[in-house]
Parts: structure tokens; C-alpha cells; sequence
């Protein structure tokens, strides 16, 4: 009999008591059958309070320095090549996702590199200075007594399913300001946290106890208001109407950080694409790629700023690399009404009179050469559009209805430049401005979505006219 794999159990409840559930079930999320339990409501609040129970004895007094050496351990082991988790998450994140097998290595092997200890002891010290004020009360940087900085008692995690590891950083951030979490996963992507939490708990058995995931089905107003009602702070990942479904639910006293819809375009300035074309074409296509343009930095437009033949040729050549990109990361899975949503769209460009540029079998990628520069969604999937401006500026007033949305761009422009580009762009409600080519890859020292990583989850505490260190 073959073993059975270790994420076939998509939770991770340490302490569930049968008192808290009516049972298991088996569920299908994507092609991966999973078992979770059927929390009650009153479960809930049962775990949640063992959870804040567990933040009191284990987290509270723990350096920060020694959280963040768990942590970054219990990383290494869900994305070390040779590690049974790493081997178990690469059978079955494709199968839960539908992202092609290559993608999910590549993400991995990235995510390893974000959850490194030194990257995210630099992440705490770009926003705090000195970490240990987590720890205890420390100087004030302008010498008016000291700080102390305390995290919630329990955050919970409303997570999106469209890129693996965006739940488990959301833990991690928890973790290092010292708060306990209870995360509900989404059925696009329910193994990646539940992963990272069976790791901790082998690393650092006491901080195992202080993180709780498991999935229910979306819309469980009764299991998500028990949720609410215990948690200090709310992290709601989501479309739109998902994270106002949230806001509606979250009691005013509680924090609620949200991460709505965003999309990401590129702009090209006219200098950059006579020198390097092709270059920047590759570029673009492996922005588009990464997975499959589900997250909110994958560009859905491609503004260039060219005459009518030099786009054509820069949409020629960007259909040529996103060919040559399929071949090293094949796309993933899509349903059949996503991919009659690229035909329709393929149909009605072409009706249009753009030009389209389209996988010759199938829905594996397409490039339209559209004239119009109002901004054009995708429908995702490798579907991009490329849009011809005069001048960047022209780019940047099409962009204007979508500035709430707006979070990367993807610029290739040149010095002074790109600096004056950057600052409309932010100024429009651009998040974030990085070279073409890498947009797909947040910094992890970055901002999320324009706020702080860990400043925004805690409270200070002032205390004036204390000195020493």
C-alpha cells in the first residue's frame, strides 16, 4: 500500500477536539482530494482561543530574533529540493492549481529565497530599525524616552487562491510581530500554509501550536464572523467583492488590512525599444508567464511608445517569446469557460480589425495589437495586449479610470526618465515601479500593495522621559 501523502490532510488544527467538528469530508480542490474537517462555529472560537492562549506562553516573550530562526528554518524545509514537503508540495500544488509542474518549481525555488533569515531579518529593519523593540521597550529615535511595539493577540487570514506562498508570507509576517494565526485557505490554493505549518511545528513544537489553517467553502458566514469575533486583526486577500463581503463582517474595534483586486501593466518608451526590441519583448513575456498572469503583478497591457509598424514589430516579437517561454514553463490548467473567454476575445479583436497573434493550437497564449490605449483588462491565461502611444504621457492619462486598481509597472525607459515616470506613476496609485522583466517577483524589503509588512499589523507604545538603553 502506497504511503499516503502528507498534505492528503489539508489542515493543520493542532488540539482539534471532536467537540469542535461534525466530521470529515473529502474535497476536490482542482484535481486534488483533500480530507478537512466540519468545524462548528462555537470549534472556532474554541481554537481561536487556545490559539491566543499559545501566542501568550510562546510567542510573548520569545526574542524575535529567535522567531524569525524558526521560521526561516520551517521555510528552508517546505522549499529544499531534497525535503519530503518540498517533494509532496510539487505533486500536489499542480493538481490543486492547475499550474504546470515547471511553474511550480520555479515558485518554490523563488519563495526559498524570500524566506531566507537574513532577507527577513533585513525586511524587519527596514521598517522598525531596531527589531527588538518587539522584544522591549527600546530608545526612541529622536531620544524622547523609549517605544515598545506589540503585535494582535490572533490575526486571521482570509486567503486568495491565485499564487502559492502569498499565505504562507502572510504567516510569516504574523509570526515575526508575535501573533498567533488562524488561516482559512481557498480552494485554488489550499496545501501551500498548511505545508509551512506542519514544518514549524517539527522545527519549534511551541510556535506550531500558534498557527492554525485549514479550508471551508467560501461564503461560511457563521464560521468566519466566530473567526472574526476572536481575532484582534483581519488580513482578507480577494476579488473585490470577496474582501467587502469581509469588511462587512469585521467588528469596527477590529484591524482589517485588505488586499482587494489589483492589475499590473508595462510601459515602454520609444529609446528602449529601438535599442534592445527583442530583449525587451523576452522580458515582457516572462512578466506575462509567471503564473499565468493570475497574480496582481502580471501585466495585462504592454504600452509602447512607437509608430504603428515599430509596435507591430514589438507585438511580432513578444508573441515569438511567449512561444519560446511555453516551452520552459508550459501554462497550466484552464477551464473550459476560460478558454472560450480567449477564443470570444480572439474573435472580437480580430472583428475589431486588431491584429492577433494566437498559440497556433489551443489558448496557450495570445498577443492583440490594439490601437485603442484605453486600458483593457485581460482575461489572464498569457492574454496580453499591446497598445501603441505617441507619448508615455498618453499611457499614463489611459491608465487614469483603473488608478484603484493599479499596483506594478513594468518600465523600460532610461535615467532621468524612468525616475519622472516613476513618480506619476505613483502619484496616479501605482504601488510599485520595477524594470520590465521584473515585475513578477515582489522584493521582499518591499511595500505590499504601498503599506507596511509588519508596521501596519502593530500598535506602539509610547513611554516619554525614560532613558538608557
Amino acid at each position: 500500500m502506497a504511503d499516503r501523502d502528507p498534505l492528503s490532510d489539508a489542515y493543520w488544527l493542532p488540539g482539534l477536539e471532536a467537540r469542535d467538528h461534525d466530521g470529515f469530508e473529502e474535497v476536490t480542490l482542482g484535481e486534488w482530494v483533500a480530507r478537512v474537517p466540519r468545524l462548528r462555529p462555537e470549534g472556532v472560537r474554541r481554537i481561536a482561543g487556545e490559539l491566543i492562549r499559545a501566542g501568550e506562553e510562546r510567542l510573548e516573550r520569545r526574542p524575535v530574533a529567535d522567531i524569525l530562526d524558526a521560521v526561516a528554518a520551517a521555510a528552508r524545509s517546505i522549499t529544499a529540493s531534497d525535503s519530503d514537503l518540498r517533494v509532496s508540495l510539487e505533486r500536489s500544488l499542480p493538481l490543486a492549481t492547475g499550474y504546470a509542474p515547471a511553474m511550480v518549481r520555479l515558485g518554490l525555488d523563488r519563495m526559498a529565497q524570500d524566506w531566507r533569515a537574513d532577507v527577513l531579518r533585513q525586511a524587519l529593519v527596514a521598517e522598525f530599525g531596531d527589531p527588538e523593540v518587539l522584544d522591549r521597550p527600546r530608545p526612541r529615535r529622536d531620544a524622547l524616552g523609549k517605544v515598545r511595539a506589540f503585535g494582535p493577540r490572533l490575526v486571521a487570514h482570509i486567503f486568495a487562491g491565485n499564487v502559492p506562498g502569498v499565505s504562507v508570507t502572510s504567516l510569516v509576517r504574523a509570526l515575526l510581530v508575535k501573533a498567533a494565526s488562524f488561516g482559512k485557505t481557498a480552494s485554488g490554493e489550499p496545501l501551500a500554509a498548511v505545508a509551512f505549518a506542519r514544518a514549524l511545528s517539527v522545527v519549534d513544537e511551541g510556535l506550531g501550536r500558534c498557527l492554525a489553517v485549514t479550508y471551508w467553502p467560501g461564503g461560511s458566514e457563521s464560521l468566519e464572523s466566530a473567526l472574526f469575533e476572536s481575532a484582534e486583526a483581519v488580513i482578507a486577500y480577494g476579488s473585490d467583492a470577496s474582501v467587502d463581503a469581509v469588511r462587512a463582517r469585521v467588528p469596527p474595534r477590529t484591524l482589517l488590512i485588505a488586499y482587494p483586486h489589483r492589475v499590473g501593466v508595462a510601459l515602454v518608451e520609444g529609446a528602449a525599444l529601438r535599442a534592445d526590441l527583442r530583449e525587451l519583448a523576452l522580458k515582457a513575456a516572462r512578466d506575462v508567464a509567471v503564473f499565468d498572469q493570475q497574480g496582481c503583478v502580471a501585466p495585462h497591457c504592454v504600452y509602447v511608445e512607437a509608430e504603428p509598424g515599430l509596435a507591430e514589430t514589438f507585438a511580432d516579437a513578444l508573441a515569438t517569446a511567449l512561444a519560446r517561454v511555453e516551452e520552459e514553463w508550459p501554462r497550466g490548467r484552464v477551464s473550459a469557460a476560460e478558454a472560450a473567454a480567449i477564443h470570444e476575445l480572439r474573435a472580437q479583436m480580430e472583428f475589431r480589425g486588431a491584429r492577433v497573434w494566437a498559440s497556433p493550437e489551443g489558448t496557450g497564449w495570445t498577443v492583440i495589437l490594439d490601437p485603442e490605449p484605453t486600458f483593457t483588462p485581460s482575461p489572464l491565461n498569457r492574454v496580453v495586449f499591446v497598445k501603441p502611444v505617441r507619448d508615455l504621457r498618453d499611457a499614463l492619462a489611459a491608465l487614469e479610470p483603473v488608478r484603484w486598481h493599479l499596483q506594478s509597472v513594468g518600465l523600460a525607459a532610461g535615467g532621468e526618465r524612468y525616475e519622472a515616470l516613476a513618480e506619476s506613476l505613483g502619484r496616479l496609485g501605482a504601488s510599485r515601479v520595477v524594470p520590465l522583466g521584473s515585475m513578477a517577483w515582489p522584493e521582499p524589503q518591499g511595500h505590499a500593495d504601498g503599506r507596511f509588512q509588519f508596521l501596519d499589523l502593530v500598535r506602539f507604545v509610547d513611554i516619554p522621559g525614560v532613558g538608557g538603553p
